[in-house]
């Protein structure tokens, strides 16, 4: 029984898939998304490339001369650091390329006049919404894995550096946490382009809300906090120490709650203090395993997959009005 109705589901998620396909719109969208993270990546790569190759020739001419090797520290490369532009481009492009699906999901259907007519067939509500999730979750993850396999091989090529087993679960770690991500903005333009009156007018606050969570909230908030303003951090500059930067900052705890507040009202800020967390791009997480990681950042998890999955029930639970569907 199950089976069975599950099968309309997934006649629909393959009708989307197909369609999505036929035209390369996301041949298209993936391979500008690709570009760009590489584009970051390749310069840190071949820099990084060069760094270990000077290690290896001083390590060389110091054993020449009869130094032990184990007298010669090596220097700590954390090549998934370089993954850092692959992040910042799948917080920004990636939202947009999710809202792009999810907006066509379902205008697709109302400009063609053909959503009335499913409606009309033996397939629940249910089904139909099941069924545009399932392709454009399926769409989403081709897409990032695309982005973040080629950025791990080219990395792995050009670094100079061999990316092992462990970099790899790190790197699976962020993208299913990075589909979580961009399936909130997918879900959230395909519930508005799908209740909304007219398509275009779901579009363009789909585009608002991208604006405000992805670029403005961030930005508002990294502008507020002093360390991003000066190399290394205000404190660091200053030669401040730790105790003494505890009784600063409790000076200043309110600016501070308020600041903080405006970054984590947004799930990029969410999604990307865990990729940097993971990956090791910020500091103080470099050289870290991974299930502390883990464990510390779980609440920004939390945040992004309950965002989802509150715009998935949703999608599931609102009714579809009538007077929508042949609008356009």
């Amino acid at each position: 029984m199950m089976g069975n109705a599950l099968d309309p589901c997934l006649a629909i998620a393959g009708k989307d898939i197909r369609d999505v396909t036929r035209d390369r719109f996301l041949l298209i969208v993936t391979g500008f998304l690709v570009l760009s993270a590489l584009t970051a990546l390749i310069t840190g790569a071949i820099a990084l490339a060069n760094d270990v190759a000077t290690y290896d020739a001083a390590r060389a001419v110091l054993l020449a001369l009869g130094k032990a090797a184990s007298s010669i520290k090596p220097p700590e490369f954390y090549p998934l650091r370089l993954l850092r532009g692959a992040v910042e481009q799948i917080e920004i492009v990636g939202a947009a390329i999710a809202i792009l699906i999810g907006h066509r999901a379902a205008a697709s259907e109302r400009g063609r006049q053909t959503l009335a007519l499913i409606l009309t067939r033996p397939v629940a509500r249910w089904q139909f919404v099941v069924g545009k999730i399932v392709a454009g979750l399926l769409l989403l993850a081709v897409c990032l894995g695309a982005v973040l396999a080629l950025s791990a091989l080219a990395l792995h090529l050009l670094s100079g550096i061999g990316l092992g087993g462990q970099d790899l679960v790190r790197i699976a770690v962020v993208w299913a946490v990075a589909l979580g991500y961009t399936a909130s903005f997918f879900l959230g333009s395909f519930l508005l382009s799908l209740h909304l009156r007219r398509p275009s007018t779901a579009l363009l606050a789909a585009f608002g809300l991208w604006l405000v969570l992805v670029l403005i909230a961030p930005q508002i908030g990294d502008t507020m906090d002093p360390d991003n303003q000066v190399a290394g951090g205000v404190f660091q500059a200053l030669s401040i120490s730790r105790p003494d930067q505890l009784v600063i900052m409790a000076k200043y705890a309110s600016f501070e709650s308020i600041r903080n507040g405006i970054e984590v009202a947004s799930l990029t800020k969410h999604f990307e203090r865990f990729a940097f967390a993971v990956l090791g791009i910020k500091a103080t997480y470099a050289g870290l395993p991974l299930p502390p990681i883990l464990t510390e950042k779980a609440l920004d998890v939390v945040w992004i997959m309950l965002s989802a999955l509150g715009f998935a029930i949703l999608a599931l639970l609102l009714p579809l009005n009538s007077r929508t569907l042949t609008k356009d």
